[in-house]
């Protein structure tokens, strides 16, 4: 049952044949270390990701970044998340879920400390933030813009309220024209976070 720090041989996840998910539970502040609002959980999806959620409502959802930071089990038994254990005695990394609401992978060398990772990084990692069909992006000016993919434009409210009947999305963008059957190609769009797998079907197998 940990708190708010994650510490390398520990497991965060599902058991399974327990129905049990460990999770971590920020400080209520920086100085009071009862229950906080900030809860960073693995969900049982397929695949599974780390989500940050906020009093129960869902603010952030992880990306590449922290998969490439821990060991991702997924067996009929458990879906679990643990650090990589490193060899030198001399350092000690601890993943901690701080009452401000940011996941923060810190590494202890002696008396120096650094930050390795933290998210969300900027204002374009809070979940489902565009909605359906668009894309985030920071230009210069830092403030975030919701842009649609090449074919979409923005919907009507008719198109919103359909949406919000059948997804997450209270607004995003509709295809300009209907699909052909003819078309063989795929648009192909760099440095983007894939949808998440709730209610997806994910075959493993394909490369």
């Amino acid at each position: 049952f940990p708190t708010d720090t994650f510490l390398p041989g520990m497991n965060l996840g599902w058991d399974r044949t327990k129905n049990h998910n460990k999770n971590l539970t920020s400080w209520a502040s920086r100085n009071d270390p009862s229950s906080g609002s900030y809860v960073f959980a693995i969900e049982n999806w397929k695949v599974s990701h780390g989500l940050i959620t906020n009093t129960g409502q869902l603010e952030y959802r992880t990306d590449l970044r922290y998969s490439k930071l821990v060991n991702i089990t997924e067996t009929e038994k458990e879906i679990s998340h643990s650090l990589n254990i490193t060899t030198n005695v001399s350092s000690i990394s601890l993943l901690q879920m701080n009452s401000a609401g940011s996941l923060r992978l810190t590494e202890f060398i002696g008396e120096e400390r650094h930050i390795l990772f933290h998210f969300p990084e900027d204002i374009c990692d809070k979940y489902n933030v565009c909605g359906d069909n668009r894309y985030c992006k920071i230009p210069r000016n830092t403030s975030r813009e919701c842009v649609c993919i090449a074919g979409f434009r923005p919907g009507n409210q008719y198109a919103y309220e359909y949406a919000w009947g059948l997804t997450k999305s209270r607004e995003g963008c509709v295809r300009k024209a209907h699909l052909s059957c003819h078309e063989k190609e795929f648009k192909k769009l760099r440095n983007m976070k894939l949808p998440d797998t709730e209610y997806a079907i994910v075959d493993t197998n394909v490369g």
